[in-house]
């Protein structure tokens, strides 16, 4: 490995490896440094707990300030794309109009966007879930929806061919594919970085980093936690944080940028999920096959704020949202089987922060507002009507909501005073820093970010490479 680079990606998820796919084949030469480790079909964990061990940061989840959320943040090279169902969607005018006013960024309309769309979508495969392989959930789901009156429509997915006639399940995808057909840019992105030049480092933890004016430094700590790390430092002529929101927050607060970026660590936003469960007397099998077919596509949910999902998670998952201790816990877990489960997903409107407290430890202040309450309660309430009107004997509410898509701390924006990032994706201030993944994002859009990230790092890759005179 080299010691001098022109670009440093850190953190290797979605916007990570789709950024140094497009910087290296632009021709320049990237290191990327990732916190997790590097795995393939063979390699990835076997069992849910191992999975959420070696997979996220914190062994599994984060919680929020007074513990009402459980935050997921993925540790391992293909971030979100690993551990994640990979759902595809195009934000729609109103979340792109929401960026726009909240940012005065022009790229954020349907025409804009759309070339940066279209690149995205034509690196992946993208398939919906055919109805014969949909399980007793998604009917629950599916037929639900229609005797209610409200609208659905399946979830694009990006994955090549699950084989479900052969026995596959989803739920085993959520520690890392087996079968390769989730595409996620471990196996998309990355090696098309890397036949260009582009270098990858696992198991590194990024500590600080450095802009001097003619180049930045970065350092981290080498090596998996427990062992014994070794700390290095490598120098490029440019940065890209790509860490999330917040992993990008946390280090540059760490590295002393907090002064100047007076809205670093502000505007966090975590779609808050809540999973509810309906009770049936006959087996649901929610956990079979694929685990997310339909989403809601009923106008009057998008005006409320909220959107509904047939969702599932394995055992020591819903081990945790179900409710009681001793024999009454036992007794709902041992009707695993019968569970169906809808979750709603709520466009939070009220801002979290993330800060760092006198030890250097991330602390997350982010609780739901009025409004967001009145967007879990209504969706809560349709998932009600849908469960009752197919026969379920007992419903069960969610009541710890899990953040999944992190956003926010670095937005992007015009104002300095309200945002981290300009419109051309370089920090405030900065000649050499740039960030492009979903911490760039102003407020939260209510629509599965994965396919956004992946188009905005392509246009942040246009504009580094103008930069680096390529």
């Amino acid at each position: 490995m080299s010691d001098r680079y022109d670009v440093i990606v850190v953190g290797a998820g979605t916007s990570g490896l789709t950024l140094a796919r497009e910087l290296a084949t632009g021709g320049l030469h990237c290191l990327v440094l990732e916190a997790g480790g590097r795995y393939d079909r063979h390699t990835y964990p076997r069992t849910e707990v191992d999975g959420s061990a070696q997979l996220f940061w914190g062994g599994g989840l984060e919680l929020n300030k007074d513990a009402s959320l459980a935050i997921l943040r993925p540790k391992v090279v293909g971030g979100g794309s690993i551990v994640n169902q990979a759902l595809m969607d195009r934000f729609d005018d109103v979340a792109l109009d929401d960026f726009r006013a909240a940012s005065g960024v022009d790229l954020f309309t349907e025409a804009a966007m759309a070339p940066y769309y279209d690149r995205a979508e034509a690196a992946i495969a993208l398939q919906t879930v055919p109805e014969a392989h949909r399980n007793g959930n998604a009917e629950i789901f599916a037929e639900g929806f229609a005797r209610n009156g409200y609208r659905h429509a399946p979830l694009r997915r990006a994955q090549s061919d699950c084989r479900f006639e052969d026995g596959n399940s989803c739920i085993e995808c959520l520690s890392g594919c087996r079968i390769d057909s989730k595409q996620s840019t471990a196996i998309t992105a990355l090696p098309v970085a890397e036949r260009h030049g582009a270098e990858l480092l696992p198991d590194v933890e990024v500590t600080r980093v450095e802009e001097r004016p003619d180049r930045v430094s970065v350092t981290g700590l080498v090596g998996k936690p427990g062992t014994a790390r070794t700390e290095r430092t490598w120098t490029a002529e440019r940065l890209v944080l790509a860490a999330g929101a917040i992993g990008n927050t946390r280090l540059l607060l760490a590295s002393g940028f907090g002064a100047e970026l007076p809205a670093l660590g502000h505007r966090f936003f975590t779609h808050p999920q809540y999973m509810n469960f309906g009770i049936f007397d006959h087996p649901v099998r929610a956990h079979s096959g694929p685990l997310q077919n339909y989403k809601s596509a009923d106008p009057g949910f998008r005006r409320q704020g909220f959107k509904l999902e047939n969702v599932f998670a394995g055992p020591s998952s819903i081990a945790m949202l179900m409710p009681g201790f001793g024999a009454a816990h036992l007794a709902l877990m041992r009707r695993y089987d019968h569970l169906g489960c809808i979750e709603v997903c709520v466009r939070d409107t009220t801002p979290g922060r993330i800060r760092l407290n006198r030890k250097g430890a991330v602390v997350i202040e982010k609780r739901l507002g009025a409004e967001d309450v009145r967007r879990r309660e209504a969706g809560a309430a349709a998932i009600r009507n849908i469960f009752l009107s197919m026969g379920a004997r007992e419903l069960v509410e969610g009541d710890l909501g899990i953040g999944l898509h992190l956003m926010g701390g670095c937005a992007i924006g015009t104002d300095r005073a309200r945002s981290v990032v300009g419109p051309d994706f370089t920090l405030h201030g900065s000649s050499r820093i740039h960030a492009a993944d979903s911490s760039v994002f102003p407020n939260a859009p209510g629509i599965n970010p994965a396919l956004t990230i992946a188009a905005v790092s392509i246009r942040a890759g246009e504009s580094i490479l103008a930069a680096a005179g390529r």
